[in-house]
């Protein structure tokens, strides 16, 4: 302090001796308009509006007015019955809960600030708790601190709002108007994360976009291709766009694992496991449903693993994913969750239980819904040794009235399997023998749509064959079954139409000794990709179900996972990271020709992105169908024309090639012609390179080794 004195005293002298006033008047002092000198205002009414929005560090604070006023004796109560409602709602950070106590009177003052770890645990609680009815005399008002601020800086004078211009957002789904009608997949290899298009008349890809450490985990699309998400520590993001790949949203949720969109993709559900800080209590399981526009937590369900397995019982089986499983079709009108011995379902207007109360159903072990309406397919099974046999119920919702319900004897398990229109439910019930020492299986299978929702029975021909794999024929009527117990099963094709009786399920065809264990129908029916997964090493059999004829056969040596793509065209094979060689993938024609191969190491997905429903109906498909050689023509021009570019690319190829060869032979040549003098003097005046034109001479040489004189005799 002695110093600065000393320096200003020094100032001031120095000053005195050049006539110049220290006191200035800094008021008078007038800038130009509009001029700061590189002089930013300590002013806070200087800056603009918007950066008046900037968070100012404690959105994650709440405070709770409307609370008892209690003297010192009654405060740790007060404290203790706050604590307990809003760690309900999310974590409290250690000391984050501050009641402000008068020090005069030594009692409250009525409000308290809570500090959760996240904003969004903060907003969930003001949104539950604002306006709770803790008695007569307290109803809590809650604010976010946040909240203090901004309206504190609220002009005493209304001025009209500033109109800003409409911009609009960009098109989500500019993609699906690519002129090509290419489709697009995503890729994940080592740290990065690739968007291509495929474009199979090229036989190649074309990157969309592409990124590194897009992900800590995995990526998933939403079901109607318009987000791609991404899983991090933090939570989750969707990006998008008409161009690139922008963050559309982000969703906060401390160590995500998992991801489940609604089919109509308005929701995300994200999942986190914790373990505890005891080791003899239960995982901590987490659960959020995300509006995926807004970002808002529509609702969450936290409580210990054992609440969240199958059945409500927990232990062995483990959570089940997804928890949550959506009902009523694109609309994500409903969603259910399995219990003990009921069936949560709950509607999303309100996110609340339909009438309030859960479905009860004593000792239902699984359910399933229809994936186009709103109804429940649940199953109970045996009790009481055989006593009360085991059932089959559908039941619809919202209105929760049994609509069929079929009961099944001796069974040991069961499994329920949807066509994708919802107008067919294949059940397939494992039963006992009379022995009760072995199975057999069979197919209950129910016409939805059809009056009383008649039930068909079937057998297969060895009903003792053991089930491998079942599956619906998508938007159709048929289905596959893999079946039989040795290394090489049967294949079974089924029509839910018979030629005389379209009320009856009838047998196609069998093929016999297929190395296939897992089916892949076109998601526009008519062909199937039977496949050999895991022991059978990648064999694949391109099938044409309307003539029942083999179209190719072929191989992915350890092949992984097998997608075909949204429209039918193409089918994609890929062998991820589960096996250390050969990582890549194989795009396919739907007739089995191999297009081209990607080889790519630390390959770990491979994901086509999904289409919306077309929005033609089913009689202009039909047309488009029937008359598709007329708008064909163009499609089969443009074909042609990439044949020719193809055709010519190949051409030129060549040419290069040749000219490549052609150069690099004058080159050698040039310089033989350089060189000849010096080979010519080198063979002694001969000037051919024609070694035919040589004789061979055998030419005898003697050479002295070592000469040395030495005398014999000395006289």
């Amino acid at each position: 302090m002695a110093a600065e004195v000393m320096l200003m005293n020094e100032i001031e002298a120095k000053a005195a001796s050049m006539a110049i006033d220290l006191n200035i008047d800094f008021n008078s002092i007038q800038l130009p308009r509009g001029e700061d000198c590189g002089i930013v205002s300590d002013d806070e009414d200087v800056y603009h509006d918007d950066q008046l929005e900037f968070d100012s560090g404690f959105g994650n604070v709440i405070v709770v007015d409307n609370l008892p006023v209690v003297p010192r004796e009654k405060f740790e109560k007060l404290e203790g019955v706050i604590r307990k409602i809003y760690s309900q709602i999310g974590v409290i950070k250690e000391d984050g809960l501050w009641m402000p106590v008068d020090p005069e009177t030594k009692k409250t003052l009525g409000y308290c600030f809570i500090e959760y770890n996240t904003p969004q645990e903060a907003e969930l609680a003001k949104e539950k708790t604002n306006g709770y009815k803790l008695d007569r005399a307290h109803i809590f008002a809650v604010n976010m601190f946040d909240d203090f601020d901004k309206y504190m800086r609220v002009p005493d004078e209304w001025a009209p709002p500033e109109i800003k211009p409409y911009t609009p957002g960009e098109n989500l789904q500019k993609w699906l108007t690519d002129e090509k009608a290419r489709d697009q997949f995503v890729i994940r290899a080592g740290t990065d994360t690739e968007v291509l298009w495929n474009d199979a008349r090229q036989s190649k890809t074309e990157l969309v976009y592409k990124r590194s450490y897009w992900t800590e985990s995995f990526v998933q699309w939403s079901p109607l291709g318009t987000y791609l998400a991404t899983v991090h520590r933090q939570g989750t993001a969707v990006w998008g766009g008409a161009n690139t790949f922008n963050r559309l949203m982000r969703y906060a949720h401390p160590q995500v694992k998992l991801i489940d969109f609604s089919p109509g993709e308005k929701f995300l559900v994200t999942y986190s496991s914790h373990e505890p800080s005891n080791p003899h209590d239960a995982n901590r399981v987490v659960i959020n449903i995300f509006d995926v526009r807004t970002g808002k937590v529509m609702r969450d369900f936290k409580g210990s693993a054992d609440e969240f397995t199958i059945g409500g019982a927990g232990g062995v089986a483990g959570v089940s994913w997804p928890v949550f499983r959506w009902g009523g079709g694109k609309e994500d009108k409903y969603f259910a969750k399995l219990g003990k011995n009921m069936i949560s379902v709950y509607e999303t207007e309100t996110f609340s239980l339909i009438d309030k109360k859960s479905l009860k159903v004593e000792n239902v072990v699984d359910f399933s819904w229809s994936p186009t309406d709103p109804i429940l397919a649940l199953f109970v099974p045996e009790l009481g040794g055989g006593n009360q046999p085991a059932r089959v119920s559908l039941v619809q919702i919202p209105s929760k009235v049994e609509l069929r319900q079929k009961n099944l004897f001796s069974v040991s398990d069961c499994k329920m399997y949807w066509q994708s229109n919802g107008e067919y439910l294949a059940v397939k019930a494992d039963r006992y023998t009379k022995t009760k020492k072995s199975t057999y299986t069979g197919f209950e299978l129910f016409r939805i749509k059809e009056r009383d929702i008649p039930i068909e029975v079937l057998e297969l021909d060895n009903k003792n064959d053991k089930i491998i794999a079942f599956a619906w024929e998508p938007k159709g009527h048929r289905f596959a079954v893999i079946h039989g117990d040795n290394p090489r099963p049967d294949i079974s094709f089924y029509s839910m139409k018979s030629s005389h009786n379209l009320g009856r399920v009838s047998k196609l065809t069998t093929l016999k000794g297929k190395q296939a264990n897992a089916l892949f129908w076109s998601p526009g029916g008519r062909f199937i990709v039977l496949a050999g997964l895991k022991g059978f090493n990648g064999q694949l059999e391109f099938f044409n179900v309307d003539e029942l004829e083999t179209m190719a056969t072929a191989e992915q040596f350890m092949a992984t996972d097998i997608e075909w793509d949204p429209t039918g065209r193409y089918v994609a094979t890929a062998v991820t990271s589960v096996h250390e060689m050969e990582n890549g993938f194989n795009i396919w024609s739907f007739h089995g020709k191999l297009l081209y191969r990607i080889l790519k190491d630390h390959f770990f997905q491979f994901l086509w992105r999904p289409r919306p429903p077309s929005f033609l109906s089913a009689e202009k498909e039909e047309e488009i169908s029937k008359y598709l050689k007329k708008y064909s023509k163009k499609y089969d021009a443009e074909d042609q024309d990439v044949s020719m570019l193809l055709s010519e690319q190949d051409r030129e190829k060549r040419r290069m090639l040749k000219e490549e060869w052609e150069k690099w032979i004058s080159e050698w040549r040039r310089a033989s012609e350089e060189e000849k003098l010096e080979r010519q003097r080198l063979r002694d005046g001969e000037a051919s390179d024609e070694e035919e034109e040589y004789e061979a001479k055998e030419v005898e040489v003697e050479e002295i080794l070592d000469f040395s004189e030495e005398v014999l005799f000395e006289e």
